[in-house]
C-alpha cells in the first residue's frame, strides 16, 4: 500500500511538471516554478512544452503501473521509476541541481519502497 502510494505520489508530480511546463510555463507562475527570466521562458517555451508531454509519458507509466494486472505491475513500476531517477540525476548533473531532489529522490524513494514491498509479499 504504502509503495502504490509513492508510485502515486511520483506520477501525480510529474503530471503537474507536464502541466507547468507545458501551460505555465510562460507565465509569472512557470517563471517562479523554474526561476525563469520571462525573455527566457519566452525562448524556450516550445522546448518546456516538449519536455512537458515527455513528462507527462512517465506520469501515464506510472499511472498505469498502479492499475495493470499483477503479472505486469512490478515491472511497470520499476521501468517508470527507473526512468524518473535517471532522469533525475541527468537534470540534476546537466541543468539544476534540485531536480536530482525534487524528481530523483521521490522516484528512489518509491522504487525502494516498491522492491521492500515485492520482498514482503
Amino acid at each position: 500500500m504504502v509503495a502504490n502510494i509513492l508510485v502515486a505520489f511520483v506520477g501525480l508530480l510529474h503530471v503537474a511538471i507536464l502541466v507547468i511546463e507545458m501551460f505555465f510555463w510562460n507565465t509569472p507562475f512557470g517563471h517562479r516554478t523554474f526561476g525563469l527570466t520571462p525573455d527566457f521562458a519566452a525562448q524556450s517555451a516550445v522546448l518546456a512544452a516538449n519536455q512537458g508531454l515527455y513528462n507527462g509519458f512517465l506520469a501515464a507509466g506510472l499511472i498505469w503501473s498502479l492499475f495493470a494486472p499483477k503479472t505486469m505491475a512490478f515491472a511497470l513500476k520499476i521501468f517508470f521509476l527507473g526512468c524518473v531517477v535517471i532522469a533525475g540525476i541527468y537534470g540534476g548533473a546537466t541543468a539544476k541541481t534540485s531536480i536530482l531532489f525534487t524528481q530523483g529522490l521521490p522516484a528512489a524513494v518509491a522504487l525502494a519502497a516498491v522492491f521492500l514491498a515485492r520482498n514482503k509479499g
